[in-house]
């Protein structure tokens, strides 16, 4: 299939949040196309979203639903892309899964474009796009690396309730509500992952994304700890997180702190390079009171970094503060980018 003809895709889960921002994302950044299949559970097949213009039926995936599909973006929930993705890349689709269904398959390459985008020539007909909160951190850790290389890695995160999804976004408003004009609310919702208990998110901080593992941190770090490893291919790297959901409609904000494996580098050092950086926007003018907050990074695709500064004890820590869309560069965004990348290497037939 010629580029300039375009390609035969179909969006998964596209009556989502995410799917929704996918369809958004490519109709913004004109990609390639000669046809799309919208496709989605059956409770939600029929319904109709506007393309490009035109309005296209949704309907319900199946493994039939990806003959002649050359691109398949996945955001439907896991159990959907392990059974579905398999089935569209025998078919010949080129899948990109959202989920955490393949992301530590050693076979399936984990890929943020700006940090590890070769690894798409390692596909087997799945690629996985990482967590939110992981893609973020690697794409401002990842300029680092190449120069001085870096061997810790702390993280703390403050993320929004819409990686929880539309009832989660529901939940923290109605709270809101209901809290401001003095009644009770039983929370039903988060923490996601809680199966014995659920808390009040409004006007809260809840130190739980997720289930516990027996470690005691829960998936949403480990899957932190894991990612971050193997798309920057440091087996070794020493990676600690805790992951907090806040009251914040869209936009996660992460406390990192880097130990470095050469010292001597300076702040500034470190603010020139980020500042020229693929998908990174610096903003750190601590006088003039210029920092990354959520609220500013909706509805954008870049990773922003602030606050930068020298560890008061250690000569090669240093601490940052990081916000990016999560719907976005934390999903949406991100598998567009890979999906340009595929067509860049030639990988897309």
């Amino acid at each position: 299939m010629a580029v300039e003809k375009g390609y035969h895709i179909a969006v998964v889960g596209a009556t989502g949040a995410v799917g929704q921002q996918m369809l958004k994302t490519l109709e913004e950044r004109d990609f390639p196309i000669q046809s799309v299949k919208l496709l989605s559970s059956k409770r939600s097949a029929g319904k109709k979203i506007i393309f490009k213009g035109e309005e296209i039926t949704v309907e319900e995936a199946t493994p039939e639903s990806f003959e002649g599909v050359q691109l398949a973006l996945f955001s439907a929930g896991g159990s959907v892309s392990k059974a579905l993705a398999p089935e569209a890349a025998k078919r010949g689709a080129i899948c990109v899964d959202n989920t955490s269904a393949f992301r530590m398959d050693e076979n399936v390459p984990l890929v943020v474009p700006e940090v590890n985008e070769e690894d798409l020539r390692l596909h087997n007909g799945i690629i996985a796009n990482p967590n939110c909160s992981t893609i973020q951190m690697v794409v401002a850790l990842e300029p680092l690396r190449e120069k001085y290389g870096i061997k810790k890695v702390v993280v703390s995160t403050y993320q929004a309730v819409s990686g929880a999804g539309l009832n989660a976004i529901n939940e923290m408003k109605e709270q809101t509500r209901d809290l401001l004009e003095g009644k009770e609310v039983t929370p039903e919702v988060l923490p996601v992952g809680g199966d014995k208990k659920h808390y009040q998110i409004a006007f809260n901080a809840i130190p739980q994304i997720d289930k516990f593992q027996e470690n005691g941190y829960t998936f949403e770090e480990m899957k932190m700890i894991n990612e971050t490893k193997k798309i920057m291919h440091l087996p070794e790297l020493e990676v600690a997180a805790t992951c907090v959901r806040l009251p914040v409609e869209t936009g996660h904000s992460e406390s990192v702190y880097v130990e470095t494996e050469k010292g001597g580098a300076t702040v500034e050092e470190i603010k020139e390079l980020l500042a020229s950086s693929p998908g990174v926007t610096l903003q750190d003018d601590p006088a003039n009171q210029v920092y990354p907050m959520a609220i500013d990074c909706v509805g954008k695709n870049d990773v922003f970094v602030g606050r930068i500064r020298k560890d008061l004890d250690r000569d090669n820590g240093f601490h940052m503060w990081i916000v990016s869309d999560n719907l976005l560069k934390g999903a949406a965004w991100n598998s567009v980018q890979i999906a340009e990348s595929l067509v860049k290497l030639q990988l897309l037939k």
